[in-house]
C-alpha cells in the first residue's frame, strides 16, 4: 500500500512536471519590410499588465539590414500577448512621433490594421497556444504624409 502511494505521488509529480513544459512554446516573429536606417530594431511581447511600458518579453536587433528581421522568443507561456516593434533610428530608446502623434520612426503591432487611434491592449492582442506561435507583421515607416485611412 505505501508503495502504491509512493508510486501515484511520483507520477503526479511527473504529470505536473509535463503539464507545465506543455504550456510554454516559441514564439517566431518576422519583420517584414525593414528599412536599412541603423539604429535598433526593438521587438516586444506584452501581456496586458506589461502593455506599453518597458516590460515584457524584448529582443532587439542591431543595425538591421533592409528586408526581413526574424527573432525567437523562447518557452512563452500560453496567453493573451500584443506583439510590438519599433525601429529606433537615433538611438534614443524611445519612440519619435510628429507632433499629431503619428510615430515618425519605423513600427509594426499585431493587428495594426484594426488601429483607429492610439493601441489598447484589447485591439491588438493575440492568443499564443501552448505549442507557440509563428507571427508575421510588416514594419511601417512615415513618409511625412499625415496616414489615409
Amino acid at each position: 500500500m505505501i508503495v502504491g502511494v509512493r508510486v501515484s505521488t511520483v507520477a503526479a509529480g511527473l504529470a505536473l512536471l509535463g503539464a507545465g513544459a506543455a504550456h510554454a512554446g516559441d514564439v517566431t516573429v518576422t519583420l517584414d519590410g525593414v528599412q536599412a536606417r541603423g539604429g535598433t530594431v526593438y521587438v516586444t511581447l506584452q501581456t496586458e499588465g506589461e502593455f506599453m511600458q518597458r516590460a515584457g518579453l524584448a529582443q532587439r536587433v542591431d543595425s538591421p539590414q533592409a528586408g526581413a528581421v526574424t527573432v525567437t522568443f523562447r518557452d512563452v507561456p500560453a496567453g493573451a500577448y500584443a506583439l510590438s516593434a519599433f525601429h529606433d533610428e537615433n538611438g534614443d530608446q524611445r519612440m519619435q512621433a510628429s507632433p499629431i502623434g503619428v510615430p515618425t520612426e519605423g513600427w509594426a503591432m499585431s493587428n495594426a490594421d484594426a488601429l483607429r487611434g492610439p493601441p489598447t491592449f484589447d485591439v491588438v492582442s493575440i492568443q499564443i497556444g501552448e505549442d507557440g506561435a509563428a507571427l508575421s507583421e510588416t514594419m511601417r515607416y512615415w513618409d511625412g504624409q499625415p496616414p489615409m485611412r
